[in-house]
C-alpha cells in the first residue's frame, strides 16, 4: 500500500464503516483545504470538551485507549482508501495533539503556541518520524509519526516555558510576556 495524499472521499464515505467515520476525524479530514490541520483544530475543539469529563489518570487511559482505536481505524480506512496514509485520515493527529495540550502549560496563548508547534512537527516530521512515515505502511505507522510530532512539540513547549522562567529571572522586562503566558 502506497503512503501518499489524495482528494478526500464523498461524504457518505464516513459512513459506510465505523472506521471511517473515526479515522476521518468525525468528518474533519474531509476538508478539501489543508485536512490535518483541520483535523488537528477539530482535536483541539474536542480536547475542550472532553478534558473536563476526565482525572488526569482517566484522561491518560483515554488517550492510550483512543490510539489503540486510531491504529484499527486508519488501517481499516487506509486499506479501503487504498493509500496508508491517506490526506482525509486525521485521527492520527487528533489524538497525539490531545497529548500535546496534556502536557502543554494551561492557557489559550499556550494552546495556540501547541498548535502551531505540533503542525510544525507534524509537517517536518523529524526523526524518528519521517523514519516512521516512510517505512510502516499501516495503522500503526500512521498513529506512530504523529505521536513522534507530538513528542517533538511537547520537548519544545515545555523548553520554551522553561526559558521563559528563567529569562524573567535575570531579564525582568519579560515579565509581561511571561505573564500573558501564565509562567510568570
Amino acid at each position: 500500500m502506497e503512503i501518499k495524499k489524495s482528494r478526500p472521499p464523498a461524504a457518505s464515505f464516513l459512513f459506510t464503516h465505523p472506521a471511517h467515520f473515526i479515522a476521518c476525524g468525525l468528518g474533519s479530514g474531509l476538508s478539501p483545504w489543508a485536512p490535518g490541520t483541520a483535523g488537528t483544530a477539530a482535536g483541539w475543539l474536542l480536547y475542550l470538551v472532553l478534558r473536563p469529563w476526565f482525572s488526569e489518570l482517566g484522561f491518560m487511559l483515554w488517550l492510550a485507549a483512543t490510539f489503540v482505536l486510531g491504529i484499527w481505524a486508519c488501517d481499516k480506512t487506509g486499506r479501503d482508501l487504498r493509500v496508508a496514509d491517506h490526506g482525509s485520515i486525521v485521527w492520527d493527529e487528533i489524538v497525539p495533539f490531545w497529548l500535546v495540550l496534556f502536557c502543554t502549560p494551561a492557557g489559550p496563548a499556550w494552546q495556540l503556541i501547541a498548535f502551531l508547534a505540533f503542525r510544525f512537527f507534524d509537517i517536518v516530521k523529524p526523526p524518528p518520524a519521517r523514519w516512521a512515515d516512510r517505512n510502516l505502511k499501516n495503522g500503526f505507522g500512521v498513529m506512530l509519526d504523529d505521536l513522534f510530532a507530538a513528542l517533538w512539540s511537547i520537548a519544545a513547549i515545555q523548553l520554551a516555558a522553561y526559558a521563559l522562567r528563567f529569562l524573567d529571572l535575570h531579564l525582568p522586562g519579560l515579565s509581561r510576556a511571561a505573564a500573558a503566558l501564565g509562567v510568570a
